[in-house]
């Protein structure tokens, strides 16, 4: 893998918080679990064995192989939203822990020497101020850490942006979210991951599909395949 991907991998493992300020606030304001309320943990063991099994996920608007940690629905839709609407930022890095367990499982994304590529799907630059930045590149920011931290070659590849004319997608069909997207998801440059990487886009929440296929179409155009789709949930994943 080029160096610049490398030392990107090697900057990802630093935590966001110091370490001594993150344990003062886990004893001034002991965090629960956003799946069960369990206190001691952002993600309690058992609420993260919810979500360890990749699942393929059928969509046929989708010419790669497409996969998620578990449905849309129980304690992986609380953990989803808890994380995305209702602030818990705390969750971003056992969200992101819990796709690095994932990703070797998938079939046929084994890294070869260049390793993986992460590309977060994009958000909205309104959504993302609310959210406290990008909150998919936050997760694959903890993901490749954690690969790395295994000894597995990865990098982060924040390689779409979203203009700021698209609206939220919430509610929407797939034509209309389809729709939503064209011509406003652009590559950002400098950012696309380098040549030989096995490709893999992330995601939190699969429905229509049509957000992840936009993606693989941007980055296919640009002469960057992608190999498989991992989100964290989906509307219909196969059981």
């Amino acid at each position: 893998m080029p160096a610049r991907r490398l030392n990107r991998v090697t900057r990802v493992q630093n935590p966001v918080l110091n370490p001594l300020l993150s344990s003062l606030l886990n004893v001034l304001l002991p965090p629960s679990c956003a799946g069960c309320g369990r206190p001691g943990a952002a993600c309690c063991v058992s609420c993260a064995h919810t979500m360890r099994r990749p699942r393929p996920v059928r969509c046929e608007r989708l010419a790669v192989p497409c996969y998620a940690l578990a449905g849309y629905q129980g304690v992986p839709r609380r953990m989803v939203l808890a994380y995305k609407e209702r602030g818990r930022r705390d969750l971003g890095e056992e969200l992101g822990r819990l796709l690095a367990t994932a990703l070797p499982r998938l079939p046929g994304t084994r890294p070869d020497v260049a390793g993986w590529a992460l590309v977060p799907a994009p958000s909205r630059r309104a959504a993302s101020r609310v959210r406290g930045g990008p909150h998919m590149t936050r997760i694959a920011r903890y993901c490749a850490a954690e690969l790395a931290a295994h000894g597995r070659l990865a990098g982060l590849a924040p390689a779409l942006r979203l203009d700021a004319a698209a609206r939220d997608a919430v509610g929407l069909d797939h034509a209309a979210r389809a729709a939503n997207l064209s011509g406003r998801l652009r590559l950002v440059p400098g950012e696309c991951p380098a040549p030989g990487t096995r490709v893999v886009l992330l995601d939190d929440v699969l429905t229509t599909g049509a957000t992840a296929a936009a993606c693989v179409r941007v980055l296919g155009e640009a002469g960057v395949p992608v190999d498989a789709v991992l989100a964290i949930t989906a509307a219909h994943p196969v059981p």
